[in-house]
C-alpha cells in the first residue's frame, strides 16, 4: 500500500515534464501578445503560437483522458482559453482597438447612417432658417426660440455694443477657460446622447430636439443679423459649430436608426432589431463623445482667446474639410 500512492503520481509528473517547455513558451508569447499586441510579434513567432496552441489543446485532450490532477486540468483549460482568445482577436492591444475604431469602425457607421443624417441635417436646417427669418422680420420673436436662460442677456433690448462685445470681448483666464471648456464638453454630450437615446420611441423626440436646436441657433443668427452682426456671428459661432452641430446630427441620426429598427424590424423581431441599431447607435454614441471634447475645446479656449474673423473663419473651413474627409474617405477599405 505504502508504494501505490507514488506510481499513481507517475504519469501526471512524467506528463508535465514532457511537456511543460512548450506550455511556458505560449504563456510567454501569449503575455507578450496580450500587453503588445499582434505586431509585437515576429512572423516566426506568430506561426510558432499557432503550433504552440495546437500542442496546448493536445495536452489538453490527453490530461481529460487519462484522468491527471485537477489542478493540471485547470491549468491547461485556462492556457488554451487564453491562446484561443488571442489568436481569434489577435491579441489586440489598446491602441490598436482604438485604430480599429477610429479608423474603420466609427467612419463606417457614419457612413451607414447617410439617409437619417439627411433627415436630421435637413430638420435642423429648416428650424435655423424658420427662426432666422421670422427673428430677423420681428426681433420680438427671438423670445418664442430662445429661452431667457440660454440667452444670458442676449435679446432685442441688448444694443450692438452689447452684442459686439459678447463676439470680441477676450478671455484670457485659463482656469476659467478650462472649467468653460470642461462644461460645455459636459452640457453638449448629455443633449447629443439625450437625442440618440430618445430615439427608441420611434426616432420622434430626436427629430423635435433637433429641429428646437435649430430654432435656437436661427434665433441667435436672426438677431445678429438684424443688428448687422451676421458676419461676426456665424465666424463666432462656426469654429466649434462645425464639429458640434455634426455631432448633434449624428445623435439624432442614430436615434432614428433606432427608431427604424422598432418601426421596421424586417426579418427580426423588435427586441433583435433594437439590439442590433443599439450596437451600432454604440459605436456612433463612442465617437461623437470625441467630437463633443473637440468642439468644447475650440469653443472654451480658441474661441475666447482668437478674436480675428478671419482666422475663425479659417479654422471653420479646416474643420469642415477634416471631416468631411474623414468620414467620406477613410475606413472604405
Amino acid at each position: 500500500m505504502a508504494d501505490t500512492q507514488p506510481q499513481t503520481q507517475l504519469p501526471s509528473v512524467r506528463f508535465r515534464r514532457e511537456r511543460e517547455e512548450s506550455w511556458r513558451a505560449l504563456e510567454e508569447l501569449l503575455g507578450t501578445l496580450e500587453s503588445s499586441g499582434a505586431r509585437s510579434l515576429r512572423v516566426r513567432e506568430l506561426r510558432r503560437l499557432a503550433t504552440l496552441h495546437r500542442a496546448a489543446l493536445s495536452s489538453l485532450s490527453v490530461a481529460r483522458a487519462i484522468a491527471l490532477d485537477r489542478n493540471l486540468l485547470d491549468y491547461l483549460e485556462n492556457l488554451a482559453a487564453r491562446s484561443h482568445c488571442a489568436i481569434h482577436r489577435g491579441g489586440e492591444s489598446l491602441l490598436e482597438g482604438l485604430d480599429r475604431f477610429f479608423s474603420r469602425e466609427f467612419p463606417s457607421a457614419v457612413r451607414a447612417l447617410k439617409w437619417q443624417l439627411a433627415l436630421a441635417s435637413l430638420l435642423f436646417v429648416l428650424g435655423t432658417a424658420i427662426a432666422h427669418l421670422e427673428t430677423t422680420r420681428d426681433l420680438s420673436n427671438f423670445d418664442d426660440y430662445v429661452s431667457e436662460n440660454v440667452a444670458q442677456g442676449r435679446d432685442p433690448g441688448s444694443t450692438v455694443e452689447e452684442l459686439r462685445e459678447i463676439l470680441y470681448s477676450p478671455k484670457e483666464d485659463k482656469g476659467a477657460l478650462t472649467a468653460f471648456g470642461s462644461f460645455l464638453f459636459t452640457h453638449n454630450t448629455g443633449v447629443g446622447l439625450l437625442s440618440l437615446a430618445l430615439g427608441f420611441a420611434a426616432g420622434v423626440p430626436s427629430g423635435l430636439l433637433t429641429f428646437d436646436n435649430g430654432l435656437m441657433l436661427g434665433g441667435f443668427s436672426g438677431l445678429y443679423t438684424a443688428r448687422g452682426l451676421g458676419p461676426d456671428f456665424w465666424a463666432w459661432v462656426l469654429p466649434h459649430g462645425v464639429t458640434e452641430i455634426l455631432a448633434l446630427l449624428l445623435c439624432c441620426a442614430a436615434g432614428f436608426s433606432l427608431g427604424q429598427g422598432l418601426l421596421f424590424a424586417g426579418p427580426h423581431t423588435r427586441l433583435e432589431s433594437l439590439k442590433l441599431r443599439g450596437r451600432e447607435a454604440g459605436v456612433v454614441a463612442l465617437g461623437v463623445v470625441l467630437m463633443f471634447c473637440i468642439a468644447g475645446g475650440i469653443e472654451g479656449v480658441f474661441r475666447q482667446t482668437v478674436l480675428d474673423p478671419a482666422v475663425r473663419c479659417a479654422v471653420a473651413a479646416s474643420t469642415a474639410l477634416a471631416w468631411g474627409v474623414y468620414f467620406t474617405r477613410v475606413g472604405r477599405r
